[in-house]
């Protein structure tokens, strides 16, 4: 495995570069008034992407089953001045409990285009992304996800990546308010 890249770390938020293709983030979520491990389902991804209006344009899950759901995501228009199409996020997501952890898995869809989605916008393509839910405690949840993204995706800058690493602290910042303010 290589070396960890540092690109973002603040406020019990860590984002870093594995490899080209490769992300990880952690953060944990606390709040001794609820059993968090009770919340940890498809609603909660559902509450990340409805608490940021100004990055998900659009979000849809659809539930398959209580284990298995179709995720849609359009990204808002970041680099449209660059030249750089919009993005959408399409997966298969599977959710799965192993001891103390539920763990979420996903990979893209690509032999589809949901309807949602605009003509011009490009699949962010997700090989594997896995979201570990690890219960600390019933009121402490330590949240670890590993990104592999399609390898013929174009890699980005480091200062779009640092960007980048912005952007997912402040999503990470808002649900863990949310959530830890809920008596």
């Amino acid at each position: 495995m290589d070396t960890p890249n540092i690109l973002y770390d603040k406020e019990g938020f860590l984002f870093s570069n594995i490899s080209k293709h490769q992300y990880h983030i952690q953060f944990f979520i606390e709040n001794n008034h609820i059993h968090l491990d009770q919340i940890v389902d498809f609603n909660l991804m559902k509450l990340i992407y409805d608490l940021n209006p100004d990055i998900y344009l659009y979000s849809n899950i659809e539930k398959m089953n209580e284990n298995e759901a179709k995720v849609t995501l359009l990204l808002k228009h970041f680099f449209e001045d660059l030249g750089m199409p919009q993005r959408y996020s399409y997966v298969s997501m599977k959710k799965h409990i192993e001891d103390n952890q539920i763990i979420f898995t996903s990979q893209s869809i690509a032999d589809h285009v949901p309807d949602s989605i605009p003509n011009d916008a490009k699949l962010l393509s997700i090989n594997n992304m896995q979201c570990i839910c690890k219960i600390e405690t019933p009121h402490k949840i330590m949240f670890t996800f590993n990104v592999q993204f399609n390898n013929n995706q174009i890699t980005p800058p480091h200062s779009i990546q640092k960007m980048m690493g912005i952007v997912l602290h402040k999503i990470f910042k808002r649900v863990k308010q949310f959530i830890e303010n809920v008596k």
